[in-house]
């Protein structure tokens, strides 16, 4: 989720804020590798479910959706609800625009 009147460097920022957990960096770790480790993490396909997140990491279900709230707000994951379980998958093209953004410091 961007703010509409986020400027890209704030945008920036928040995704940098983002990037500085162990336990974010991790999950943005178990996304990306979703199709090569897909019987142990995903639910779907490219898609990893709240709950073996919570599992693999061992959070509690409040812990888990701080962080993915946080990634999400960054823009660097998106949510699929269906029914009583949320769904998260990585974005991809958002995570390689920081990288750009780093490597143009």
């Amino acid at each position: 989720m961007v703010i509409a009147t986020e400027s890209p460097a704030d945008q920036l920022d928040r995704v940098f804020k983002a990037l500085a957990s162990a336990h974010r960096r991790e999950i943005l770790r178990m996304l990306s590798e979703c199709d090569a480790d897909a019987a142990k993490t995903c639910c779907a396909p490219e898609e990893v479910c709240a709950c073996k997140i919570s599992e693999r990491l061992g959070l509690s279900a409040s812990t888990t959706s701080h962080h993915m709230s946080l990634l999400r707000a960054a823009g660097l994951v998106s949510a699929r609800k269906d029914g009583l379980w949320v769904y998260y998958s990585l974005r991809r093209e958002a995570l390689e625009s920081a990288a750009r953004a780093l490597s143009e410091l």
